[in-house]
């Protein structure tokens, strides 16, 4: 039987009309749609992006703050308490807590002298992040063990605490760093130098520094006013009055010896009960506690998993090296003085300053007081290092000297009455003063260090050096607490002179473009492989075939960066080939 021809036409044109029917309906669903705009959704995206970095910007600062407040407060707390001779008998009998808050001290103070050890190799293994992480962590481990005050709860949990002072610090200082660089590099995606994943240029990220790093000691600063929150509202209801507590104090000031001699050994008119105490390092738990989700859950990662990878197999003999390869920079080593008078200024005002002036002429209740004085002008004056977006870069750190210079030489000369409260308004002057030099100090160094060092791969090396110098300050006034008033005051006169010159004559040196040494990280050795290592070899070369080109490659890498960047190379003679390949 014959088929219909007609019938067979009107089939294929069905067919036809089905199949294309399916082809409008799947350009559809897979199409572009008529209102989408590629370049709107692009700038969507990228904005996303440098919302994020603000962000973590931002976390990372409340977390710091949270951080060093509760560590300060709960141990300004401690101190107090422990002195107390009632409260010591009373409470602990014979335990000795005096001894116990020597090791205390000691544990925190002579712990980061060998910091410069194993930091790198933590940010090594644990990732800028996750240092952060785990410092913060040791923080409240600290606060936990002040719930059962015993020589191995106290003691241990210190040393502890000495162990994450270097690496805490670092690791969020590199982190803000990082955060001004990736904010660049959204911030101008549709820069040629930034899709190929090429090097900014030298200058780039300064204006992002500058921000972010005055941004996170606006909010640090403010640390030194959440830490006498327990003393404001809880411990000051039981310190007896100046007239008791300063009886026996004959000098203060310039004419002190020591911490201030002739306090009296008992500051307390009655006795905190144990279920306060308990409450109040509670709260001092829960702000730990929540520092630590602050940068678990809030704070991106600084570098990608690849980028992490590539310094996790340099090698740990390079890593451990590194620090101490920067500081053949001439530049490190002419900001050293500055790193040393850091230390000095930070702790001074919290020892000598407080005590031996505040103290000893307004009464151990007015301490809270004078203290927050100077956190509140420490973070408000932090903005001050905008200035360096329109004037010279030395403008805050000179600026800070000077003021600090100034307050030096006036409380080298002045010997405050004990017990005199008149005194008030110049001391909190003083204090105010103080926290403005304090705040072009430590943003000034910082934004420094961001803008000498922005176009290296990592910071953390260079932030480990600082943050390391500072600790041996801190411990030099830990070891100087006995020396007469004027002894610490030269001391840190002749640091602060040194530290200014030392800094001049750097930038003098950098603007006759004297060449300085700067080591790079060393690429990875080994032949990498896996999707995050897609490359274009030849699949049938041997590994030694590999290995050689790749050693030639980084070699040429080398030569070529040298050449672009000839103020990185050393301005001495040329490195033997093998000092070169091992200097990376």
């Amino acid at each position: 039987m014959e088929e219909d021809p007609s019938r067979c036409q009107d089939a294929a044109k069905l067919a036809a009309g089905e199949g294309l029917g399916a082809e409008v309906q799947l350009d559809d669903v897979v199409g572009t749609h008529p209102e989408y705009n590629e370049e709107e959704e692009e700038q969507k995206y990228f904005r996303r992006k440098r919302l994020g970095v603000v962000k973590n910007v931002l976390a990372a600062s409340l977390a710091a703050t949270l951080t060093y407040g509760v560590y300060l407060g709960l141990l300004q707390m401690q101190l107090i308490l422990h002195y107390d001779e009632t409260y010591r008998e009373v409470k602990y009998s014979n335990m000795e807590l005096e001894d116990i808050d020597r090791k205390v001290l000691m544990g925190i103070n002579v712990t980061p002298v060998a910091a410069l050890l194993y930091t790198p190799v933590l940010i090594r293994f644990f990732g800028t992040k996750w240092t952060m992480f785990l410092a913060v962590g040791i923080y409240a481990l600290f606060v936990s063990s002040n719930y059962w005050e015993r020589y191995f709860t106290l003691v241990p949990s210190a040393v502890a605490i000495g162990v994450a002072i270097v690496p805490l610090w670092a690791s969020v200082g590199h982190y803000i760093t990082r955060m001004a660089q990736k904010y660049y590099e959204y911030a101008n995606y549709k820069e040629e130098h930034v899709q190929e994943q090429r090097q900014a240029p030298r200058g780039a990220c300064s204006t992002y520094i500058v921000v972010f790093q005055t941004i996170f000691y606006a909010c640090f600063h403010l640390s030194f006013v959440c830490a006498q929150m327990p003393m404001l509202f809880f411990l000051n209801n039981y310190l007896y009055q100046l007239n008791h507590t300063l009886y026996g104090v004959k000098h203060c000031g310039t004419l002190s010896h020591g911490t201030l001699p002739g306090f009296n050994k008992t500051v307390l008119h009655s006795l905190p009960r144990s279920v306060n105490l308990i409450i109040v390092e509670s709260v001092l738990m829960a702000a730990a506690f929540l520092a630590m989700l602050v940068v678990l859950l809030l704070c991106g990662s600084a570098y990608r998993p690849t980028e992490e990878i590539d310094l996790r197999s340099i090698g740990w003999g390079n890593i451990f090296q590194l620090p101490f390869k920067h500081m053949r920079d001439y530049r490190l080593r002419h900001l050293l003085p500055f790193f040393i008078y850091s230390g000095f200024e930070v702790l001074f005002v919290c020892t000598g300053f407080s005590l031996n002036y505040g103290v000893c002429a307004l009464g151990l209740e007015k301490l809270a007081y004078l203290l927050m004085a100077y956190g509140f002008s420490a973070s408000a004056c932090s903005s001050l290092a905008l200035c360096t977006l329109r004037l010279r870069r030395q403008c805050p750190l000179l600026a800070g000297a000077f003021v600090h210079a100034a307050i030096l030489v006036t409380l080298f000369c002045w010997a405050p009455e004990p017990r005199h409260v008149v005194q008030a308004p110049l001391l909190y002057s003083i204090a105010v003063l103080w926290g403005m030099g304090s705040a072009l100090n430590k943003t000034g160094i910082s934004i420094l260090l961001g803008m000498l060092y922005e176009d290296k791969e990592r910071q953390d090396f260079v932030f480990t050096i600082y943050h390391w110098w500072q600790a041996l300050a801190i411990f030099t006034v830990y070891l100087w607490s006995g020396l007469p008033m004027k002894a610490k005051l030269s001391i840190m006169l002749l640091a602060l002179g040194l530290a200014a010159g030392s800094y001049l004559w750097m930038e003098r040196k950098l603007a006759q473009r004297v060449a300085y040494r700067l080591p790079r990280i060393p690429r990875p050795r080994h032949k990498m492989k896996g999707y995050r290592y897609l490359e274009d070899d030849d699949s049938d070369e041997t590994a030694s075939e590999g290995e050689g080109a790749s050693r030639r490659q980084d070699e040429d890498d080398d030569d070529e960066d040298d050449h672009q960047h000839p103020a990185e190379a050393d301005g001495g003679d040329e490195l033997p080939k093998d000092e070169r390949e091992r200097m990376g």
